[in-house]
């Protein structure tokens, strides 16, 4: 290949579109938080030297031919698989969920330095958790972080409308919590407890090691799981499909 006609990036693979008969299309979180695209050759063949290599979820190291719309793998080293996804619908559909809200968050020619390592944290705490719960947990907390990075962070604790201390409602809309008062001007707002928004203050606030550690039961979880839902939903202003299927489970 010509010389400066090839790049080197770290990658991790958060979308697969196929193309033609044996090749992908990758969307790419690389290292600098920025969005990329690339084709794949072969990578749908069985035994093809890319299809283990490139799979959803898998951290590489890549040499990309730069092409005028596309640019093509030229090779690519696995650093990490995230093998104990695979095989269980539960973490693969957590694991799916972080690529889809990594997809929808970042940009081409938009770097990011928080957006690739905390990705990368979040697949690795999928398939850290220790049950449902946590991994309803983890989602949730991936989305809320990641979010509030961007700008849309959650207020719970005052009334995001006049703040008043006492939130008994929560509104994605809205931006937060709500008093009483506000929230009849607020179609949707739903009740909330003091517990429920402590538990968002964390998930904005503190690690995935702390997280993983606490203890939370099974409808918490859900709670927060589909909180998470629609707070991302309203603020990106897409349909989450990945999400929508994480919470039927």
């Amino acid at each position: 290949m010509a010389r400066g006609r090839t790049r080197h990036t770290s990658a991790i693979v958060i979308d697969r579109t196929k193309l033609g008969e044996s090749d992908l299309i990758l969307t790419l979180l690389e290292a600098d938080g920025s969005q990329g695209r690339a084709v794949a050759k072969g990578a749908r063949k069985p035994g093809g030297k890319l299809a283990a290599r490139v799979q959803l979820f898998c951290e590489d190291d890549l040499l990309l031919a730069v092409g005028r719309n596309l640019d093509v793998v030229a090779e690519a080293q696995l650093n990490c698989a995230h093998a104990s996804l695979r095989g269980d619908l539960a973490r693969v559909s957590a694991a799916s969920v972080v690529c889809e809200v990594a997809r929808l968050t970042s940009f081409a020619d938009a770097p990011d330095s928080f957006l690739r390592p905390i990705c990368s944290r979040a697949l690795l705490a999928c398939e850290q958790a220790v049950d449902q719960p946590h991994l309803d947990v983890v989602v949730a907390a991936y989305a809320f972080k990641v979010l509030s990075h961007e700008g849309w962070r959650p207020v719970v604790d005052s009334c995001v409308a006049c703040g008043e201390p006492s939130v008994t409602r929560f509104s994605a809309l809205a931006g937060g919590g709500l008093c009483e008062s506000c929230s009849r001007e607020v179609e949707g707002a739903e009740p909330v407890d003091a517990a429920t928004l402590s538990w968002v203050e964390c998930l904005v606030g503190l690690t995935f090691d702390e997280l993983l550690a606490a203890p939370v039961d099974a409808p918490t979880a859900a709670l927060l799981l589909a909180m998470a839902h629609t707070w991302a939903a309203t603020h990106l202003d897409a349909r989450l499909r990945a999400f929508e299927f994480a919470l039927s489970l």
